[in-house]
C-alpha cells in the first residue's frame, strides 16, 4: 500500500468507525542515488554525503556492517555521515521506518588502506640535501606527499605502488621518512 490508510475491523455486528486513531501510514523505502566522496581513508572520519530518496526519519547509516560514526538528516534527499574504520569497498545503506534502502553501484564507499614505510636506502645523506633515496612500502598509490621528519622531500616521483624515489630536503640528525596518500599517513618506526 502507499499514503495513509484507516483501520478498520468488521465482525458480525459491524465495521469500527474511522478516526485518526486508527490511522496507519506507508512509509517508502530508503533509496541512495549517489554518495561523495566515494572513498576515504581506512581509518575513518570521512565526511560522506548521501543523496537519496525518502532519507527523513533515518534510524541508521551503515558502511556494510559497520554503522556510522553518526550523521545528520539534512533533509528527505540528503544525509551527512562520518565513515567508521573499515576496510575494502562497502555498500553505504540507510535505514528508516520504512526500511533500508537496497545496495547499488551508487552507494559504494571505499576505504583506501594507509600506506607502510618497510625500508629506505639509502639510510644517510649529506646535511644539504639532494640525495635520491627509495623508499620501500605498500600502499602508495596516489601519493601526496613525502616529508623527512617535518620537512617536505625536495621532489619525489611515484614509482609503484610500493616504490618512491624522493630527494632528500637539507636537514640534520635522523628524521623519519613518512609518505601521505588519500589513505593517511605512514607511522613512524624506530
Amino acid at each position: 500500500g502507499t499514503g495513509t490508510v484507516d483501520i478498520t475491523v468488521t465482525t458480525a455486528g459491524g465495521t469500527s468507525a474511522t478516526s485518526a486513531a486508527d490511522q496507519f501510514t506507508y512509509v517508502p523505502a530508503p533509496t541512495v542515488t549517489s554518495i561523495s566522496p566515494t572513498s576515504g581513508p581506512g581509518a575513518g572520519g570521512t565526511t560522506v554525503t548521501i543523496t537519496g530518496t525518502n532519507l527523513s526519519g533515518a534510524t541508521a547509516v551503515n558502511f556494510g556492517a559497520t554503522p556510522a560514526t553518526g550523521f545528520t538528516v539534512n533533509s528527505a534527499t540528503q544525509i551527512t555521515a562520518t565513515s567508521p574504520a573499515g576496510t575494502g569497498t562497502v555498500d553505504i545503506r540507510v535505514t528508516t521506518t520504512g526500511g533500508t534502502s537496497a545496495t547499488s553501484a551508487a552507494d559504494q564507499f571505499t576505504f583506501i588502506a594507509a600506506p607502510t614505510v618497510t625500508s629506505i636506502s639509502p639510510t644517510a645523506g649529506p646535511t644539504a640535501g639532494g640525495t635520491s633515496v627509495t623508499i620501500t612500502g605498500t600502499n602508495f598509490t596516489g601519493v601526496t606527499a613525502v616529508t623527512f621528519g617535518a620537512t617536505a622531500a625536495a621532489g619525489f616521483t611515484f614509482n609503484s605502488a610500493t616504490s618512491i624515489t624522493a630527494t632528500s630536503p637539507a636537514g640534520t640528525g635522523v628524521a623519519d621518512v613518512r609518505v601521505t596518500t588519500p589513505g593517511g599517513t605512514s607511522a613512524t618506526s624506530a
